[in-house]
């Protein structure tokens, strides 16, 4: 009702400029705006416009404020647009649309860095192959200045596109398929044909024959799976995962923003997830509605004890009430809500994984302590002790038993 009454005074108000213009009388642009309730330089532009209403208004952006750091994030090498908007709405919530901050980032001329390579594409059937690839010897610094290594393994079903990434600390036999196991249980079936390239950890090429690692053809074997590798120098042949390294450049955007490697974790779990929420090229269809038919076409999962026997962990220990899991003799911490569970521990280098199923739990320096807990840990643990924790500094209180727990040390 406003936009047609402010519509219709707009039309009055040119009618009267026009007026006077033809009589070649200049208007009182004051005594107008008391009669339009309009103000006096938005008269004077209808005039200097020649009678006509001006349409655009400038309206300050959401984004405005954003703008520096929108250009800083996209002057990385790597960072593509959609990295920056991954980046942005982790940090500051969703403060706008993807398409906006697109038209935006075009208004204001924000260029980035790209390369792009084009592949032909190919269509296979519902639950039939699944294409995976390496994003090999990554590099993420904290805002510390913590340079964390890591590879990651992509996974992507042919038929809808569905992504899966896995962080891995190394690329060996049984990386790979540890990798593929922990795929398969988060599809919740098996596909009958894997893609990919002539991974050294795969098979051995001596005078043009390829031969599989023995573990491999056992692994083909009891999951009723065929492994084929791509021709020499063709890439393109496993466009649908080439395609996915997009989703991994928006990790790019992240550097020197992180506070640690977990968080590194749950950001490759959140690009993962919003991946396959968001449409496809191709199909125009975000990859979990097309996976809702394809899921029908996998094969079913072998026994959990035949998938145990390839993830391989280190060892599992149901976590007790103190939240200590033990690795060589030193108790390390887990979140409350994994007590009376099963965790697995992992350890690489000098830093303690532990995982519960698939899911990363948290990481551990190693160290001689004896007993290594994380403040979050122990002050969600202590204050479920109190009755009223109101009545204490539970901070306060969890720092000087963390101090104390430092200097029972192993010799």
């Amino acid at each position: 009702k406003k936009t047609i009454m402010r519509e219709q005074m707009e039309t009055n108000i040119i009618g009267e400029l026009n007026n006077l213009k033809e009589r070649d009388i200049k208007p009182n642009f004051s005594e107008l705006s008391r009669k339009y309730g309009l103000h006096r330089h938005t008269i004077k532009k209808y005039w200097d416009e020649g009678g006509k209403i001006i349409k655009s208004r400038n309206k300050p952006s959401v984004l405005d404020k954003y703008k520096e750091e929108i250009e800083e994030i996209l002057k990385e090498a790597g960072v593509n647009k959609i990295g920056a908007y991954e980046f942005l709405t982790y940090k500051y919530g969703n403060i706008c649309t993807y398409s906006n901050f697109k038209q935006y980032t075009l208004k204001h001329n924000i260029k980035k860095k790209k390369a792009q390579t084009a592949h032909v594409r190919y269509e296979t059937q519902p639950g039939y192959q699944i294409q995976v690839d390496w994003k090999e010897s990554l590099k993420i610094e904290t805002k510390t200045g913590e340079i964390i290594k890591f590879n990651l393994f992509a996974a992507t079903l042919g038929y809808s596109r569905k992504h899966v990434f896995i962080i891995s600390k190394t690329k060996t036999t049984e990386d790979v398929l540890r990798c593929l196991i922990e795929t398969f249980k988060y599809l919740g079936g098996v596909p009958h044909e894997i893609l990919t390239d002539n991974m050294s950890s795969l098979v051995t090429i001596f005078k043009h024959d390829k031969r599989k690692h023995p573990e491999v053809l056992a692994f083909e074997k009891d999951l009723g799976i065929k492994i084929k590798f791509c021709k020499v120098r063709t890439p393109e042949t496993k466009g649908k995962v080439e395609s996915a390294n997009r989703f991994v450049n928006r990790i790019t955007a992240f550097n020197k923003k992180i506070e640690n490697e977990e968080e590194l974790y749950a950001i490759v779990n959140r690009i993962m997830k919003n991946s396959n929420e968001q449409n496809n090229q191709t199909t125009n269809l975000p990859p979990n509605v097309l996976f809702k038919k394809e899921k029908e076409y996998l094969q079913p999962l072998p026994n959990k004890c035949l998938l145990d026997d390839y993830t391989l962990p280190i060892f599992s220990q149901k976590v007790p009430n103190t939240l200590l899991v033990n690795y060589k003799g030193r108790g390390y911490s887990v979140p409350k809500k994994f007590i009376d569970k099963k965790v697995i521990l992992k350890p690489f280098e000098n830093k303690l994984y532990i995982y519960y199923n698939t899911e990363l739990v948290t990481i551990h320096n190693i160290t001689n302590q004896k007993m290594n807990y994380k403040e979050n840990h122990y002050k969600e643990a202590l204050a479920s002790n109190f009755y009223n924790s109101e009545e204490y500094d539970m901070k306060k209180l969890a720092e000087e038993n963390l101090e104390l727990f430092k200097e029972l040390k192993y010799d």
